[in-house]
């Protein structure tokens, strides 16, 4: 039994198909097929059943493949300590950032990022912060960035900067008159908002004065993108929120309609995660002191006071 062959069986499992699995594994499918078949017969037990499209499981190749996935995680740390012990910031990482947070954040610190740290290859995706959370537990991410809190009982939570929430506020709208924006009188039912899903919706929720969703709107908005809500506002359809480092990219003909809070400004959390048993532990430092330095020039909001996460619930 090897590594190596463990490492198919898993790319097998998630795939349910040798052929898939043997690219994603840059191997042949013959090559892939005989080592699991050699390990089928090593243990002398039938791991996938082959008769099945897609491929399955047996109830036994079950029980091996999570046993695998602990053997293949607890494999790759040993290098991880030798270079935790050395000090060393390099290697690969893999990072996640949702989506409501990566098309701002990223372009601030990737390139200052990259350049000063060479040796680090990262392999950066956007997801969900509940995958965010499945992927650091299943040990298929270094490390993530999110809202927070969490509360994930295995998730560890390094703040890295508090983002304020800024109003688009059309003309016709009655908050357009108010040079600041309170939290006291929003309500939930006249904010555009993203779909279900995404923590940022939650998060205004959690400060509107009012929750409730039962409007007399004569459409119900189901949208992933800032984007499309800002359209929508224009359109008079209702006002928005959004994230203040998102707010920066407001063409210079709208900005009008941008409104601040009046402090304690509300905001949102984000913080870099990563899971209690994680050993990069030397190159999550270095990304989160990199992340800090860089947000805290961007985001103009240091000498106001702000309204945290669990203050607005």
């Amino acid at each position: 039994m090897t590594i190596t062959q463990l490492h198919y069986i898993l790319s097998v499992a998630e795939h349910k198909n040798f052929t898939v699995a043997a690219n994603h594994s840059a191997v042949s499918q013959p090559t892939l097929s005989m080592q699991i078949q050699k390990l089928e017969e090593e243990l002398d037990v039938q791991i996938f059943d082959r008769s099945k499209k897609p491929i399955s499981i047996t109830k036994i190749g079950k029980k091996i493949i999570a046993q695998a996935k602990i053997i293949v995680e607890e494999s790759k740390r040993i290098n991880d300590i030798v270079d935790q012990q050395k000090g060393y910031v390099g290697g690969v990482f893999r990072l996640a950032l949702i989506p409501t947070v990566m098309p701002t954040l990223l372009p601030i610190f990737l390139k200052t990022f990259s350049k000063k740290y060479e040796e680090v290859q990262l392999i950066i995706e956007e997801i969900t912060t509940e995958e965010c959370i499945k992927k650091l537990a299943e040990g298929h991410i270094d490390a993530a960035i999110a809202a927070t809190p969490l509360e994930e009982e295995n998730i560890i939570e390094k703040p890295l900067y508090y983002e304020p929430f800024v109003g688009f506020v059309p003309n016709s709208n009655k908050l357009y008159s108010k040079k600041e924006l309170c939290v006291d009188t929003l309500d939930a039912n006249e904010i555009l908002l993203l779909k279900d899903g995404h923590c940022f919706k939650d998060s205004i929720l959690n400060m509107c004065s009012s929750i409730e969703q039962e409007t007399s709107k004569s459409f119900q908005l189901q949208s992933g993108s800032f984007d499309t809500l800002i359209k929508l506002a224009k359109e008079d359809l209702g006002m928005t929120l959004l994230p203040y480092l998102h707010s920066l990219d407001i063409a210079k003909e709208d900005q009008h309609m941008l409104r601040n809070f009046e402090t304690p400004v509300p905001a949102r959390e984000i913080s870099l995660l990563y899971h209690k048993s994680q050993l990069k532990l030397k190159l999550i430092e270095t990304l989160k002191n990199t992340i800090d330095g860089l947000v805290r020039g961007a985001i103009a909001f240091q000498d106001v006071k702000i309204i945290s996460p669990l203050q607005q619930k």
